[in-house]
C-alpha cells in the first residue's frame, strides 16, 4: 500500500469519480445499441463480456471486454495525472465496485474481471500482462471463464511480489477477495460440475 498523502475529502472525491466511471454498463448499452435486447435476459443475466458472448455476437463481446477494461485503465491514468498513488488505488477499488454495483441498475452489475485486468495493466504493466496471461492459459486449458478469472486474480498478489512491486499487493488482495465474492455462485457450480464453458449460449 502506498503512503497516505491525500486528504480524506479528496480521497472521497476521487472514489466518487472512480465509482461513476466504473458504473457505466457498457455490456448493456452495446447489446441494446446493436439490437440484441437486454443482455440481462440471457444466460447468467450478467452485463459482462462473458455473458454478452452467449448472444453469439463476438463483436459485441469484444467491445464489452475492451470498454470494461478501459474503465479500469481510464480511472488509474486519470487519477494518477492529478493525485498521488493512494488516491489512485482508492479510485481503482471504487471503479471496480461501480462496475459490480452500479446505482443505475439497482446495484446489479458485472463481476469485474475486465475492470480488474484494466486496473492492473494501468497500475503496473508487467503485472497486468502476468494477470492477462494467467487468464488466457487457464481459459485455453480448462475452457472456464470463471476459473480463469479466479486464478488470474488469485495469483495477482504473488505476481506483484515476484515483480517487486509491493505497493500494489494489498490492492491486488482486496480485488481478489471482491472477485471471489462476485464469483461465489460460479465457484459452487465449478465444484458441482455444472459451470458452463466458454462459448456456451444461453
Amino acid at each position: 500500500m502506498p503512503a497516505i498523502e491525500t486528504s480524506l475529502l479528496m480521497l472521497v472525491l476521487w472514489a466518487a469519480v472512480g465509482y461513476l466511471l466504473g458504473s457505466v454498463p457498457y455490456g448493456l448499452l452495446i447489446t441494446r445499441a446493436m439490437g440484441m435486447g437486454d443482455v440481462r435476459d440471457i444466460g447468467s443475466g450478467n452485463i459482462g463480456a462473458t455473458n454478452v458472448l452467449r448472444t453469439g455476437n463476438k463483436t459485441a463481446a469484444a467491445l464489452t471486454l475492451l470498454l470494461d477494461a478501459g474503465k479500469g485503465v481510464l480511472v488509474v491514468l486519470l487519477v494518477r495525472a492529478f493525485a498521488a498513488e493512494d488516491a489512485v488505488q482508492i479510485a481503482a477499488i471504487a471503479a471496480f465496485l461501480g462496475h459490480c454495483l452500479p446505482v443505475w441498475l439497482g446495484f446489479k452489475g458485472g463481476k469485474g474481471v475486465a475492470v480488474f485486468l484494466g486496473i492492473v495493466l494501468a497500475l503496473y504493466f508487467p503485472l497486468g500482462i502476468a494477470c492477462c496471461l494467467t487468464w488466457l492459459v487457464v481459459a485455453a486449458l480448462m475452457r472456464f471463464s470463471s476459473l480463469a478469472a479466479l486464478m488470474s486474480a488469485g495469483f495477482s498478489p504473488l505476481w506483484a511480489a515476484l515483480l517487486l512491486h509491493g505497493q500494489v499487493m494489498l490492492l491486488c488482495l482486496v480485488l481478489t477477495i471482491l472477485i471471489y465474492w462476485r464469483h461465489w455462485a460460479n465457484i459452487r457450480r465449478l465444484r458441482a460440475g455444472t459451470e458452463p464453458m466458454i462459448g456456451n449460449k444461453g
